[in-house]
């Protein structure tokens, strides 16, 4: 049953965010400051799914990094969400 429930998961990002090839490092975004205690990766994906196809994620303590499929979806993130205050945090 959790192998149905995985493939059913809408978003299908990858948790990697460290390639070292320079069209992945332009289209990925680090995002400080982050309130991991109470936001997800989930809910890092919902966020900056809505500047671009978001193809990898991953969250650890205090920090995220989105992986783009391209460098402007990365820029309008940065644009759109620097400074954003999230879960009583400025990203």
């Amino acid at each position: 049953p959790s192998q149905a429930s995985k493939m059913s998961l809408k978003v299908q990002t990858s948790n990697i965010t460290n390639k070292n090839d320079p069209k992945s490092i332009n289209s990925r975004v680090f995002i400080g400051n982050l309130n991991t205690a109470v936001v997800k990766k989930s809910d890092v994906e919902t966020i900056f799914s809505k500047y671009g196809r978001v193809v990898g994620c991953s969250v650890h303590k205090g920090y995220a990094f989105v992986q783009y499929s391209n460098e402007r979806h990365a820029r309008a993130a940065v644009l759109g969400e620097n400074g954003r205050v999230l879960a009583g945090q400025t990203l």
